[in-house]
């Protein structure tokens, strides 16, 4: 018998046994691992990971929630971004499965043309759009039931893709939470939409459409429009906004007053200059423009808080770029852009803000007593400074020229919380009457109504209304057909998040906006902001030379006799020689520092460019060359 044979036969047999039974295992092990949604969240910011407000609101379900997902994932004519953007959402709704446990049930259909999965998206309200002229129907949606409620998501659009997981738990807690709180808006501009004058006679009157911001808060507020002129404020308003307030009379400040006291929260955005209101009044004349401010100067007095009406926040380090007259591109310090610097990090309402965008704001001081806590929420920086806010129309040169920094920061937006005084120790103030009305009824109805005169509240200042405007926080997309608004900023994010802290629930707060896809270039922001500093400063020495020459030239004028008035003298032409060649060499070193900051961003890019290009690929090759070493030596 050859034993030789026979133990190489059970030899080979053993190895191919072997391979056979680790591909069968590789084969389970990836059955298994394809069914699993194992994920590794590496952004810096969290970006894929389930926020705590959102767990807090699965955790506090008293229903059972099913998210149904129609996408129309077989249709070959589907982009591949579109899938892909599919798979993120259908991630996603997973980890809120996993989250909720069995209070959660996920759902997805494929509506194909003619079936019951499509006749059901559109009985949900999800419209399939035509991808091309004779391209096929697309649906992506998202419907939201718990019970006999139900709440639809009629589009998911990629672009929106940082607000997703805040849009998708928003949501179910509206489906959950069907009861919305009253929330009262006061306001001398159409934010919740007016009704406008008809064009012909006979026509009923059109609908101006409300701000995207207010628009959107209605989706979870009753919102309930106050005039600007009421006397009293309803008990069922819990939370008051009030949006560029002018000349309130006693009666509607005192009703505000009132509010306050008896605990209710307020939230009020005024302005110095209000860029909607200007374009929003006819001219009076040329040469007189009418009054774009705000204030409320009896309650901001009696709350401790100070606050110029005629005065704009010039901020060097949040300048921004806009086109100004003549189509010029310019850097405006008036349009303050501000980033994690000016936010308070610490604060609910504003820690996950990234970029707020604040035209012509105005400023606040501290003046409270120790009842009340004074708590800054948005900030300017300690290069900034307050400009009349007439003059900071004017912008460009005119607006530099006269800017100073103060040293010292300015709040843009604050809290005030704690016990408040009233603004009317005295009582209500009396309507106008005429004397012969007078009577001892009268008398008494004024001792009545002396009202309360002090309380307990929350109170949220915002020194600028344009940010609300649509211009300046959305911009408007088409997704499938569809059109929307998507933010370019987190100002719609700043108005949700303090009407839900004073109005709504605070779990949403810590969704919305809690990171974004775009990563700024800091580095190249500070070299624009330090070679900034240097032309501003290099400037006004200009103008103040230019200053000081034109008043020497101005006094030699008027030492001349009067026949020798329009000659100029010896003096006067070499102060003039003398200036003109300041005034080169400045403009020589204005080149330099522009030539210079060109020179930093090009060799900053350069160093950016080669760390991706050449870093990665010189890494591997040296981890390849050392572990060809290390075995090198182990033998």
């Amino acid at each position: 018998m050859n034993f030789t044979g026979s133990k190489s036969f059970w030899k080979a047999s053993g190895g191919v046994a072997g391979i056979l039974i680790l591909l069968a295992i590789l084969i389970a092990v990836n059955v298994i691992v394809s069914n699993m949604r194992a994920r590794v969240d590496l952004t810096e910011e969290n970006l894929y990971t389930l926020s705590d407000g959102t767990r807090n609101v699965l955790k506090q379900l008293e229903r059972k929630v099913t998210l149904k997902l129609f996408f129309s994932s077989s249709d070959p004519a589907v982009p591949m971004q579109l899938k892909s953007y599919a798979d993120q959402v259908t991630d996603l709704l997973h980890e809120y499965r996993k989250a909720a446990g069995s209070k959660v049930k996920v759902e997805q259909y494929d509506p194909r043309p003619d079936s019951d999965a499509e006749e059901w998206a559109q009985k949900y309200g999800i419209q399939g759009q035509q991808l091309g002229l004779m391209g096929p129907m697309i649906y992506f949606g998202l419907v939201v039931v718990a019970g006999d409620a139900e709440q639809l998501v009629p589009s998911l659009d990629p672009r929106t893709q940082q607000m997703l997981e805040y849009n998708l738990t928003r949501t179910i807690y509206r489906v959950t939470h069907p009861q919305k709180p009253v929330i009262g808006v006061m306001s001398s501009l159409p934010v919740l939409g007016r009704p406008q004058q008809p064009m012909m006679p006979g026509q009923p009157p059109a609908q101006s459409q409300p701000w995207t911001s207010f628009a959107d808060l209605r989706r979870d507020y009753d919102l309930r429009e106050v005039d600007v002129n009421v006397e009293s404020i309803s008990d069922e308003i819990s939370a008051l906004v009030l949006v560029h307030p002018k000349q309130l009379s006693p009666k509607t400040l005192f009703a505000i007053d009132q509010f306050v006291l008896k605990g209710g929260r307020l939230m009020a955005f005024v302005d110095p200059l209000c860029i909607a209101d200007l374009e929003s009044q006819p001219q009076a004349s040329p040469y007189q423009r009418p009054s774009a401010s705000s204030d409320l100067p009896e309650l901001f007095r009696a709350w401790g808080v100070g606050y110029n009406a005629s005065e704009v926040v010039a901020d060097m380090s949040a300048a921004t770029r806009v086109r100004g007259a003549g189509n010029r591109v310019e850097d405006s310090l008036v349009w303050l852009s501000l980033g994690r610097p000016h936010i308070n990090r610490d604060d609910i309402l504003t820690t996950q803000l990234e970029n707020v965008l604040l035209p012509f704001a105005g400023s606040f001081s501290d003046l409270t007593g120790e009842d009340m806590t004074f708590t800054p929420l948005l900030s300017s920086s300690t290069k900034s400074g307050s400009i009349n806010a007439m003059s900071a129309q004017y912008g460009g040169d005119a607006l530099r020229r006269q800017f100073r920094k103060g040293g010292t920061a300015l709040p843009l937006a604050v809290r005030l919380s704690g016990t408040f005084k009233t603004a009317f120790p005295e009582g209500a103030p009396e309507s106008p009457v005429a004397d012969d009305d007078e009577s001892d009824d009268g008398e008494s109805a004024g001792e009545s109504s002396t009202g309360l005169q002090s309380g307990e509240s929350a109170i949220i200042l915002v020194a600028d209304t344009d940010l609300l405007v649509d211009r300046f926080c959305v911009q408007e997309v088409n997704f499938l057909g569809m059109r929307g608004q998507q933010p370019i900023n987190d100002n719609l994010n700043l108005l949700a998040n303090a009407v839900e802290q004073v109005g709504g629930s605070s779990d949403l707060i810590g969704i919305r906006s809690r990171g974004t896809f775009s990563r700024p270039f800091d580095r190249v922001q500070a070299l624009e902001q330090k070679a900034r500093d240097a032309w501003q400063t290099r400037e006004q020495e200009l103008t103040r030379s230019l200053q000081e020459t034109q008043q020497q030239l101005r006094e030699m004028q008027n030492q001349k006799e009067s026949s020798q008035r329009f000659i100029l003298s010896p003096q006067q032409q070499a102060a003039i020689a003398q200036f003109r060649e300041r005034e080169l060499e400045i403009k020589k070193e204005l080149k330099e520092v522009r030539k210079n900051l060109r020179r930093d961003i090009e060799m900053l890019g350069i160093k950016v460019k080669a760390i991706n290009i050449a870093l990665m690929p010189l890494l591997v090759a040296l981890g390849g060359v050392g572990y060809g070493l290390g075995r090198r030596r182990k033998h």
